[in-house]
């Protein structure tokens, strides 16, 4: 019987196992007053018990996201000339930036039930458990959240953006806009044959106000009181230079 189950087991594992060894360019992003974007380089090497198995070629995905956070998508209709808001859905956990590079087409690499299983593609990524009964069409809700937050940079899909040399090293650079959320973003890396994941490894990324976005986030957590306060005089300050000198400008 025991003789049986090591045969088994000896079956089940790969005779040319595959692992990632991964490098980062930085494991934390810090967001100043000036801060207006950011790259963070993921590279790393495929480490082997055996030489490289036969079939289809390596292929690598890298993903980046951002916290998960409830999103409410609500769709505007025009009624009578005026646009107004008419249903809406709550998408359960969106991630605040989503990245997808990969070495080849996304659907090259990766099958559907692959995508299904690991949520690696950006529809995969947002967990939606299902809206209204009242509302039509609700998978537009999701789709046009894709829509509107690629269009600003904080879901990107980059195809063959990630290179392979002889099927050892890889290296791919995800640029980080400068709206970003703060918290711990997770990279995370797969490499797959014939679409198949064959290993993934996954690491933290910290991003994080500081300096004088720090000071002012944390006086309007703790202290909203005296965070208005201030705020009431900057914008009086602001309007009475503005109003001096437009009196200096016309004199």
């Amino acid at each position: 019987m025991l003789r049986l189950v090591a045969t088994l087991l000896l079956l089940a594992t790969p005779l040319a196992a595959e692992e990632i060894v991964l490098g980062l360019s930085r494991d934390e992003v810090a967001i100043t007053a000036n801060f207006n974007g950011s790259e963070v380089m993921i590279f790393g090497a495929i480490k082997r018990d055996a030489p490289a198995p036969q079939g289809g070629a390596l292929e690598v995905i890298i993903t980046l996201a951002g916290p998960l956070k409830p999103v409410l998508v609500r769709r505007k209709e025009r009624v009578l000339g005026i646009w107004v808001n008419t249903d809406a859905v709550e998408v359960d956990a969106a991630p605040s930036f989503y990245a997808v590079a990969t070495s080849a087409p996304l659907k090259d690499v990766l099958t559907s039930v692959e995508d299904l299983r690991y949520g690696i593609s950006i529809p995969r990524a947002i967990r939606s458990v299902g809206a209204p009964d009242t509302v039509q069409n609700s998978e537009t809700f999701t789709e046009a959240l894709i829509r509107i937050r690629s269009g600003s940079q904080l879901y990107q899909i980059l195809d063959s953006q990630v290179d392979i040399e002889k099927e050892t090293l890889f290296r791919g650079e995800i640029t980080l806009p400068a709206a970003l959320t703060e918290g711990e973003y997770t990279a995370h890396i797969y490499i797959t044959r014939d679409g198949i994941v064959v290993d993934d490894y996954k690491t933290d990324i910290a991003v994080y106000k500081a300096g004088l976005e720090r000071w002012l986030y944390e006086m309007s957590r703790n202290k909203p009181f005296l965070y208005g306060l201030m705020s009431l005089a900057i914008a009086i300050s602001a309007g009475w230079l503005a109003s001096a000198a437009f009196r200096v400008f016309h004199h």
